[in-house]
């Protein structure tokens, strides 16, 4: 709940409170009221008046506290917005590749740096150990990363 919803909140209460306190107070009278003899000299009367003091002490502090909460500013949220800065992407340099790997390189960066093992094995028509293998070299030479994607990989260009 926000500060000025508990703030009226407090405040009802404390109303409730002190209503309920006067209520005591007026029943506590007419007992005493009617069993002392010594009329209004009587110490019961100096005890409901300090007793009564006492609770409407604890209501104001109860009301102070409400009325703070009311007129007290909310929290801000600051929210910060952060800007990431990308790397202007290098060209890969195709020169010590074979034909094979070249190919690979090509139609990674034709898919936008990214594309999935499996289609990138339909589109140079090799076979699983074929792709593997390839693959495994192009990732020593830091040209590419695979990442595990469920059940496929996907084929990365790294940047250099």
């Amino acid at each position: 709940m926000k500060n000025k919803n508990v703030g009226f909140l407090i405040i009802g209460l404390a109303i409730i409170i002190s209503i309920i306190i006067f209520i005591f107070n007026t029943g506590m009278t007419k007992i005493v009221s009617t069993s002392c003899a010594h009329g209004p000299t009587c110490t019961m009367y100096d005890t409901i008046k300090t007793q009564t003091y006492i609770s409407l002490t604890i209501v104001a502090l109860v009301l102070l506290i409400g009325l703070f909460l009311v007129f007290s500013k909310e929290n801000e949220k600051i929210i910060m917005k952060t800007k990431t800065i990308q790397a202007k992407k290098k060209p890969i340099s195709l020169i010590g590749l074979d034909k094979i790997e070249k190919q690979a390189i090509q139609l990674i960066q034709s898919e936008n740096g990214a594309i999935f093992q499996a289609t990138l094995m339909e589109k140079l028509s090799i076979g699983k150990v074929g792709l593997t293998r390839l693959l495994d070299k192009l990732e020593a030479k830091q040209l590419i990363e695979r990442k595990r994607r469920g059940m496929n990989n996907i084929v990365v260009l790294k940047c250099n």
